[in-house]
C-alpha cells in the first residue's frame, strides 16, 4: 500500500461527487432523474475552463442521501457543499458559485 495523500492534496483543489444511484424502488433516485446528463454537464463545464482532471476531479457515486424527483445530488469537497435537485441546466450556476464564472477560484488552474 502506498500513501499518496500529500501528492493528491497538492494536485486537487476540489472533488465533485455526483450521485448516479439508480434503484428499483418507489422512492426517487438520482439515476432515474438525469444523473448521467448532469455528470456530462459538469465535466463539460470544467473542460471548457481547463479545470477537469487537473485541479478538479469528478466522481460518480452511489447514494448521497439527498434523493429527489427534481434532479441529482451533488457534493463539492473539501468545500463541504451539498446540493439536491441539480439538473444539467443548473450546472453552470452551481459551478460558477463554487469556482467563479471562468473557474478562476480554482487553485492551480492554468
Amino acid at each position: 500500500m502506498k500513501n499518496r495523500t500529500e501528492e493528491h492534496r497538492e494536485r486537487l483543489d476540489a472533488h465533485v461527487f455526483v450521485c448516479t444511484n439508480d434503484r428499483d424502488s418507489e422512492h426517487a433516485s438520482c439515476g432515474a432523474v438525469g444523473a448521467e446528463e448532469t455528470v456530462a454537464a459538469i465535466k463539460d463545464w470544467l473542460r471548457e475552463r481547463n479545470a477537469f482532471w487537473t485541479a478538479v476531479s469528478v466522481s460518480e457515486t452511489s447514494c448521497l442521501g439527498l434523493c429527489s424527483e427534481g434532479g441529482t445530488a451533488v457534493s463539492i469537497q473539501p468545500h463541504n457543499s451539498w446540493y439536491s435537485d441539480v439538473t444539467p441546466e443548473s450546472v453552470p450556476e452551481l459551478l460558477e458559485s463554487a469556482f467563479g464564472p471562468n473557474a478562476e477560484r480554482i487553485r492551480g488552474k492554468d
